[in-house]
């Protein structure tokens, strides 16, 4: 039988987990009694006993004694699909998170369900089986990162549609420099620390002629990844949170705080001269200012990277001092 069918006290064996969890988390490392916590849930000491053994196995640490009570030390290191909807100061983003252990991708789940989805609907799966990249590139997402698609639906011409990407990187610098990582961004979509990739970003967008049905903004962060797991050819050129402060982070709290940046950011992008927006990616930004090699379908052009339009496109000084605003493509540093 399953936990969520059985239950004992009138609340459900997964609720009533939860529920002890929280108040673990609320008393903030001091001990809590048997007694208290059977009392404020319904059920018996003995229950509350059963239900933390059973919490043990899933990875929490919690200590007992006989004589103060128990005591959270610390959560198995995944997302809580119920503190993160706790967490969230969002009035938009965020108000319907799907949450799954494992899914082909974020980003094709949200495409089955955006047409019928609401505005800020957030998926998060903690693992993807085909995670992928601009371009069709594999992207490796192991346990431990932060995999998520959002679902927007802004009133705004196709040809902006690539402004999305350049507010969805501010958001992830901003929120990675919040908690001590120094983080820069690459036009067009990728996040960099170092030098080494630590997240990515890919945007997809269903429209008919000129109008905009929803964009899809797939966010994959290198959070707790152990740069070890990932293959060889990745491993070289990435780095992760953990890597970076030389500690595990709180994933929940991270996506929480990253998904009020991304709200505030996604506000500002819809109230305020886009130019503002631009300045600060410019700011934030580790491509300006380095020779370039971009390709598109259709050319490659190499130069000088010197600016960002206010559509979002790249702006290279090529070799024969003609600037070239590329909307789309593949950009790399030159040696």
């Amino acid at each position: 039988m399953s936990d969520t069918k059985h239950s004992y006290g009138g609340m459900p064996v997964n609720d009533n987990k939860k529920e002890i969890i929280r108040l673990l988390r609320q008393f903030e490392g001091e001990p809590v009694s048997g007694q208290e916590i059977g009392e404020k849930l319904g059920i018996t000491r003995a229950m509350v006993w059963k239900y933390v053994k059973s919490l043990r196995k899933e990875g929490y640490d919690i200590r007992s004694s006989p004589k103060t009570g128990y005591i959270l030390d610390a959560c198995p290191d995944r997302i809580e699909p119920d503190e993160l909807r706790e967490l969230l100061k969002t009035t938009l983003i965020g108000t319907d998170i799907r949450y799954y252990a494992e899914l082909e991708s974020t980003n094709s789940t949200a495409r089955e369900i955006a047409s019928r989805a609401s505005e800020g609907t957030v998926i998060i799966a903690e693992t993807q089986k085909k995670g992928r990249g601009r371009m069709g590139t594999e992207w490796q997402s192991m346990p431990g990162g932060i995999w998520l698609s959002l679902i927007l639906k802004p009133s705004m011409p196709l040809e902006y549609i690539s402004k999305i990407t350049l507010v969805a990187g501010i958001a992830v610098a901003n929120a990675l420099r919040a908690i001590g990582v120094d983080a820069h961004i690459k036009w067009p979509n990728d996040v960099l620390v170092r030098g080494k990739k630590i997240c990515g970003i890919l945007t997809e967008v269903n429209a008919e002629v000129e109008k905009v049905d929803y964009v899809i903004l797939g966010i994959g962060i290198n959070a707790n990844v152990r740069l070890s797991d990932l293959k060889e050819e990745i491993r070289k050129n990435s780095t992760s949170i953990a890597n970076e402060l030389g500690k595990v982070i709180d994933r929940t709290a991270f996506v929480a705080m990253f998904l009020y940046e991304l709200e505030q950011q996604y506000i500002r992008f819809e109230t305020r001269q886009f130019t503002d927006i631009v300045d600060e990616w410019i700011n934030l930004s580790d491509t300006i200012g380095k020779d370039v090699k971009v390709t598109t379908p259709s050319r490659i052009i190499e130069g000088k990277a010197v600016g960002v339009t206010e559509k979002g496109a790249l702006v290279v000084l090529d070799r024969n001092g003609k600037k070239q605003e590329i909307i789309a493509g593949n950009c790399r540093y030159s040696d």
